[in-house]
């Protein structure tokens, strides 16, 4: 009889260790992941501790320190956050109530100590560099690989301007919900929904993360799920006409033309050459950059960035032939630079917090590329190694300097001189520079020089009226006639900016009575304090008061006596 042939045992592979965008990391691999989002808590505030005791600065001031929307935490202030027409939104020209609804916790929490705001701001950006850490693991990156390119993003000195600025908050919140919805996307697409439209609402560049779920499925060669991928289209296309709306009502979508079609195409690649070049090395960071349009063919930036940009176009074509992961690290990079790239052109083209939601893809993107080229250029797997333990050290080296120079950059946000001194000393004929240039000038009593620098200044967008007119600085040149023309000029581009738009709020009422009083048209500025106390809203009581005043003055036949003040809120 024939003996029974014994059933094979299945042989069953181990499984690799499951990254944290899998279905349901192990107990081990969540406390790393925790072990190193505590870590970069760590290094984040140590490096960020220069910039915690700053004070609001610039757009801070009507983001949160004069905001009275966010300063008590009622449904009446909620309702008006969340209206896409409301006026704290035409204020911050974006619709982004998330972020409005979390300076209102932090307001909350911490009042007008600017420390509480920093510190929120510092462990977002933490959280941020350990979520793009984990993205990259859960595309294939090896985990160390992924985690130190977390830790570069966590030090990298261009993000010190996103993170040190209390009203940036919008940056890095967007940020982390929209790399915690494409972690999520994968196994959990509903919590991913979730998470991007709260990513949206919180600021616009977060509709980068549809694409790169569209090309992380593709590229993976999972099911493409298209109707998830349907709604989020329309969650993004409900959210952009909100916005849009919301520019059309500020004023905000008036374009800065440029002279011809050429010169737009040149200083859109100088300034994506600008910005590899401060994403691979950190050099070329400032405060307020003012780079000027490429008016010459010949122009280096010009050049540089046509060679860079044609070699990334080719690396896009080979893995988009080839569906690797990849892909969607470079369509990352280049869908972030769109909207900042002056393809529809704004007054202020460039800055260090606009590469923020760039430089995760670019990094990504570098790390897939790298990871080829030493794989072809070494295949022996014991060079490799070596290859690898060199690389590690010189991406700690980088990572230090990074630091350092990040720790360095914290400190401008002590103080918004601070702030002005390095803009001007990386665009002296920029604003920044000019003012200091003015400065000097009424120092010396130099009237037609300061006027000359605050003209030139004017022509360049600066055109805030009330710190010509009230800064002790320029004391020494107040009473000259050129200087209080000056002054009036600058009063009447607000005015005529402000009634230019479809809706003027409360606050804008009362910025355009100050306008006035600055043109010594008292009259005028008494009808738009009525019109403000008619509108209602929380700044009514102080504009009665202001009111009052005015029309006191009238009455006693003394409107002379009606003179720009600091404002209270």
């Amino acid at each position: 009889m024939r003996a029974r042939r014994r059933p094979r045992s299945k042989v069953i592979p181990a499984r690799a260790p499951e990254t944290p965008g899998g279905a349901g990391a192990g107990l081990a691999g969540a406390a790393t992941w925790l072990w190193l989002a505590a870590l970069f808590v760590g290094l984040a505030l140590v490096v960020y501790r220069p910039a915690l005791q700053g004070p609001f600065l610039s757009d801070d001031l009507h983001y949160v320190a004069n905001n009275a929307y966010v300063h008590e935490l009622t449904l009446e202030n909620v309702a008006v956050i969340l209206d896409p027409s409301g006026p704290t939104t035409l204020a911050i020209v974006n619709y982004s109530p998330v972020q409005l609804l979390v300076h209102t916790l932090a307001w909350e929490a911490f009042g007008s100590e600017t420390r509480g705001h920093h510190v929120v701001n510092v462990v977002l950006h933490a959280v941020a560099s350990v979520l793009l850490a984990a993205l990259l693991a859960s595309c294939g990156v090896p985990q160390l690989a992924a985690m130190l390119a977390g830790g570069l993003f966590l030090l990298h000195p261009a993000n010190v301007e996103a993170v040190a600025w209390v009203s940036q908050l919008k940056t890095t919140l967007s940020l982390v919900l929209s790399l915690a919805a494409l972690l999520a996307w994968r196994r959990r697409a509903a919590l991913g929904s979730l998470l991007f439209t709260l990513a949206l609402l919180a600021k616009a560049t977060a509709a980068v993360a549809l694409p790169v779920a569209l090309l992380l499925d593709w590229t993976r060669r999972e099911r493409v799920r298209w109707g998830w991928l349907g709604v989020w289209t329309l969650l993004f296309a409900a959210y952009a006409v909100a916005e849009f709306s919301t520019h059309q009502r500020s004023g905000a979508a008036e374009a800065v033309l440029y002279d011809s079609p050429f010169l737009l195409v040149r200083t859109m690649a100088a300034l994506a050459g600008r910005y590899l070049v401060m994403a691979a090395t950190g050099f070329g960071v400032s405060a307020f950059h003012e780079p000027e349009p490429v008016r010459s063919w010949l122009e280096p930036w010009w050049i540089f960035s046509l060679l860079a940009l044609a070699l990334l176009g080719w690396r896009v074509w080979v893995v988009a032939r080839r569906r690797e992961p990849e892909l969607a690290w470079w369509v990352w990079a280049l869908v972030s630079f769109a909207p900042v790239s002056q393809l529809f052109p704004f007054l202020y083209p460039m800055a260090d917090r606009y590469l923020y939601f760039i430089l995760p893809g670019l990094m990504g993107g570098a790390l897939f590329a790298g990871r080829e080229a030493l794989c072809r250029a070494l295949p022996a797997p014991t060079l490799r190694r070596r290859a690898e333990r060199g690389l590690l050290v010189a991406a700690l080296v980088v990572a230090a300097l990074f630091g350092f120079r990040s720790y360095e950059r914290a400190g401008l946000w002590r103080s918004n001189a601070r702030l002005l001194a390095d803009a001007a000393e990386h665009y002296p004929e920029g604003k920044a520079g000019l003012i200091q240039t003015a400065r000097r000038a009424a120092l010396l009593g130099d009237a037609a020089g300061a006027v000359s620098a605050l003209r030139r200044a004017n022509e360049r967008g600066y055109n805030r009226f009330e710190q010509v007119a009230l800064d002790p600085g320029w004391s020494s040149v107040r009473d000259a006639p050129a200087f209080q023309e000056l002054v009036r000029e600058m009063a009447g581009q607000w005015i005529e900016r402000i009634r230019a738009k479809a809706v003027i709020t409360q606050p804008e009422r009362r910025m355009l009575a100050r306008a006035h009083i600055a043109r010594a048209e008292i009259e005028a500025a008494a009808e738009e304090l009525r019109r403000a106390v008619e509108l209602g809203g929380p700044y009514t009581e102080e504009i009665r008061s202001e009111l009052r005043s005015v029309e006191s003055a009238l009455r006693a036949g003394h409107p002379e006596r009606i003179r720009l003040v600091p404002q209270s809120s």
